[in-house]
């Protein structure tokens, strides 16, 4: 895949419309700064967004994926499929915040003992409680460490980067 040339095609198709980058963000739910890494190369868009983007723009996703325009109509097949790759996509970031809650809730009961145990005073050098206290807060700074990854778009970014090695090896 070029990512220069989608990037391109895709600043073409949105001057056809005569919309900005800002109007195209703001139709498919990102940031204008996504919009223009697309259409500068960098980035890719998110497989959930191209049957969005290939109905805004009335092309096909091939075409969006080669680049260029074809002459043949989205066949309904490819359309369906892309839509089922939405949804398992849709199911694993929902697999991944049901482990982020769980993993919040093992948070707040570490800080909880934490916080406990040091106001109690429980912490003596050496004592079981000490221990305890310190797994709570190492756990709670893992726990944040998780959630800006999280919430930065990191941790799915590394996700899609095994998943594409998955598919490669596979090949």
């Amino acid at each position: 895949m070029d990512l220069k040339k989608i990037g391109s095609f895709l600043k073409e198709l949105r001057k056809e419309k005569g919309i900005t980058q800002e109007e195209l963000a703001e139709m498919l739910y990102v940031s204008g700064r996504t919009v223009s890494r697309w259409e500068t190369g960098t980035n890719m868009p998110d497989i959930s967004l191209l049957v969005d983007i290939a109905e805004i723009f009335d092309v096909s996703i091939s075409e969006i994926i080669n680049g260029e325009r074809k002459n043949e109509i989205m066949k309904k097949e490819v359309k369906e499929t892309v839509l089922k790759l939405t949804d398992y996509s849709e199911a694993m970031n929902q697999k991944i915040k049901g482990r982020l809650l769980v993993l919040t809730i093992i948070a707040i009961i570490g800080m909880i003992a934490f916080l406990i145990i040091e106001i109690t005073g429980l912490d003596a050098p050496g004592s079981v409680y000490e221990r305890v206290a310190g797994a709570g807060l190492g756990l709670d700074c893992g726990m944040l460490i998780v959630l800006a990854l999280y919430l930065s778009g990191l941790l799915g970014k590394i996700k899609a980067k095994r998943g594409m090695r998955r598919i490669s090896n596979q090949k």
